[in-house]
């Protein structure tokens, strides 16, 4: 036996115990702790002023050997070898408790559960806080003789006997909730929530048991916990992430986002002042868009979104936002325009041009490079605007709209899933230029790395980014950081900007202040901006750029609308593809459209009959006259639009005379 002696003083307690206070009890416990081998304990005697340990050290040296053989081969599965090593043990240190528990979980593994009880109960005569024989005890009730009642005697003393052991806890909140008792297994996971705030299966259990009580929104919101919690992307991860999704997808046929989605257009409405329509809309190239209607000379705001998408109540609540970010900025007369022209758009055709000049030699037709680098200059800018934007809208809706979590959880998934697939799908990248695909991956990232954020998804490795594009949307993510919680009015076109500079895009579009773009150039300003302009925003081809150039010339002092003329031009190559019912048709809509008037200086008018083009006042002007000209030209006189010389002139030129 070895004896080791310690003071009953300050000292020791200082020694093996952190607080201030004097408990004996803890001291013993605790000593106990620290000099047991295994499974062997010392004995613990207090003597006055002192306190005794007693070591069997003898019995230590003979049998640790043999008893590291036993858990071996339990471990193994060997359990009858096992048992025959175990039971010598047994017969020369009955008092060794941890020997009977490893005993009761033998018998348990083999099927005889009796034997096993017998076995745990001898352990907890030799030793009552043996918390694993207790936990073993109310896993055979629990499990084996469907017990709940005795098991819970042994699951309460295991957990007195584990105070600050969460899997214990966590365990038996496991077997609560396997066997229905709901609200006990809540009890003891909560305590080993408690206990290690960062164990992952205690919030997946807690999902599991907060939907069996109907609570389908708490139980959301722990198996987006357990996905946080889980830095691993292992067996539990996937399996609460798909979780998670099942929750949501639960939770959104309950239908509360409709009525967030309502409420917060009512609020939005009576503040600015206008309606707002939402409208499904299948044409437009994203998710969902917002055609403020400032921009489009309306006297509402439109919302559009794609119905085939998930959680459409999370891409209309996006759009308010961005509208009430807008109206915000207004007010304090700080809002931007993001704004794009032909010289912009010039700028990257010539940065692309090698790239262009790759895709004809692959075969690609002339009319398909503009095509698909037109639809690359469109989306890029796209990503540009929105991205640094959506950052704050998505914190907005996180944090104020609880219940609309899972609407926004599905979105963002799918959104991500889409940028994945964009920036790394074979077929687009060997396609796409490189810069404009790393440029776009930088910014989906930036996304992935905020749905991390927000709900512990790590799709980051999913992109197959290089460290430099990952190291940018970090720093991307950093900046937004020093924004985040104290953003002012207007602040994040700050980024918009910044980002852009960053990556080199800042040529591709331009900020402008809306005030002042909005009265900034009276109607004779525009008027003759068009007419210097219209020629290029109709045209592209090099060699008829000069053939426009030149009739410009020829007929400058004809007393000509050139704007209105060349939009003509535009209007006859559409028009020509089309039959004469479908002229017929739009040339009736725009009708409907002028009798509200149409304005030479306004922008940005639309036709729900040709989704694809934007029209200034003067090119809608353009298409009035013509479709009457060509479907209905008896009632063209009565429209008294003054046009007849531009018509005449834009003939000419589309018969190439």
């Amino acid at each position: 036996m070895m004896h080791i002696f310690h003071p009953l003083d300050d000292f020791t307690y200082d020694l093996f115990l952190t607080g201030k206070e004097r408990d004996i009890e803890q001291l013993k416990q605790k000593m106990t702790d620290f000099y047991s081998v295994g499974p062997y304990k010392p004995k613990i005697t207090v003597k006055e002023k002192q306190i005794e340990v007693e070591i069997d050290a003898t019995l230590i040296e003979e049998q640790q050997k043999a008893y590291q053989e036993v858990i071996s081969l339990s471990e193994q599965g060997k359990y009858d070898l096992a048992k025959d090593k175990l039971l010598p043990l047994i017969q020369k240190a009955p008092h060794v408790s941890e020997y009977h528990r490893v005993l009761g979980q033998i018998y348990s593994e083999i099927g005889d559960q009796d034997e096993a009880i017998n076995s745990l109960i001898d352990a907890l005569k030799w030793d009552r806080k043996n918390g694993w024989a207790l936990l073993m005890m109310g896993n055979i009730f629990a499990r084996h003789h469907r017990d709940i009642g005795t098991a819970l005697k042994y699951y309460k003393e295991a957990a007195k006997a584990n105070p600050e052991d969460n899997i214990t806890l966590n365990n038996i909140g496991a077997i609560m909730l396997q066997a229905g008792r709901n609200k006990e297994a809540i009890d003891f996971l909560l305590q080993a929530k408690d206990i290690n705030p960062d164990y992952p299966n205690t919030y997946h259990a807690l999902a599991m048991a907060e939907e069996s009580e109907g609570n389908l929104l708490g139980a959301f919101n722990y198996a987006i916990s357990a996905i946080k919690k889980n830095p691993n992307r292992d067996n539990l991860y996937t399996e609460s992430l798909r979780y998670a999704m099942h929750l949501a997808q639960k939770l959104m046929e309950e239908g509360k986002g409709r009525s967030l989605m309502n409420k917060y257009t009512r609020e939005l409405e009576e503040r600015t002042g206008k309606r707002i329509d939402t409208v499904e809309d299948d044409s437009i190239s994203t998710a969902a868009k917002i055609e403020f209607a400032e921009n489009y000379s309306r006297d509402r705001h439109i919302i559009r979104y794609k119905p085939s998408y998930p959680a459409v109540e999370h891409l209309v609540m996006h759009e308010l936002v961005h509208l009430d970010l807008v109206t915000e900025a207004r007010q304090e007369q700080k809002n931007q325009l993001f704004t794009t022209s032909l010289a912009h758009s010039k700028t990257f055709d010539r940065d692309m041009e090698k790239d262009a000049k790759r895709l004809r030699k692959q075969g690609l037709p002339e009319d398909s490079v503009k095509g698909f680098l037109s639809s690359i200059f469109n989306g890029l800018n796209l990503q540009v605007y929105n991205t640094p934007i959506d950052l704050f809208i998505e914190d907005f809706l996180y944090s104020t709209y609880k219940e609309l979590r899972p609407y926004q959880f599905l979105s963002l998934m799918r959104m991500a899933q889409e940028g994945i697939k964009a920036t790394t799908d074979k077929t687009i990248v060997a396609h796409a230029p490189k810069a404009v695909v790393s440029a776009s991956k930088v910014y989906n990232l930036v996304n992935a790395m905020h749905l991390r954020d927000l709900y512990g998804v790590n799709l980051v490795a999913d992109f197959k980014a290089t460290p430099k594009e990952v190291k940018q949307a970090e720093e991307f993510m950093e900046e937004f950081e020093e924004y985040r919680y104290d953003r002012e009015p207007a602040e994040e076109y700050e980024l918009v900007q910044n980002w852009a500079d960053d990556l080199e895009l800042s040529s591709y579009f331009e900020l402008v202040e809306e005030a002042s773009h909005r009265t900034g150039k009276s109607p004779e300003d525009v008027v003759s901006e068009m007419e210097e302009n219209a020629m290029d925003a109709v045209y592209s081809d090099p060699y008829e750029e000069q053939q426009m150039r030149t009739f410009q010339e020829e007929h400058k002092d004809k007393d000509l609308n050139m704007a209105v003329a060349m939009y003509m031009v535009d209007a006859l190559k559409y028009f020509s593809k089309l039959p004469q019912d479908k002229v017929k048709a739009i040339a009736h809509e725009i009708a409907m459209k002028g009798m509200y008037g149409i304005h030479p200086d306004r922008k940005d008018y639309t036709l729900p009959s040709i989704p694809s083009k934007t029209f200034t006042g003067y090119h809608l002007l353009a298409y009035y006259y013509v479709s009457w000209a060509i479907a209905e030209p008896q009632f063209l006189p009565e429209l008294q639009l003054p046009f007849d010389k531009e018509y005449s002139v834009a003939k000419q030129l589309q018969e190439g005379k």
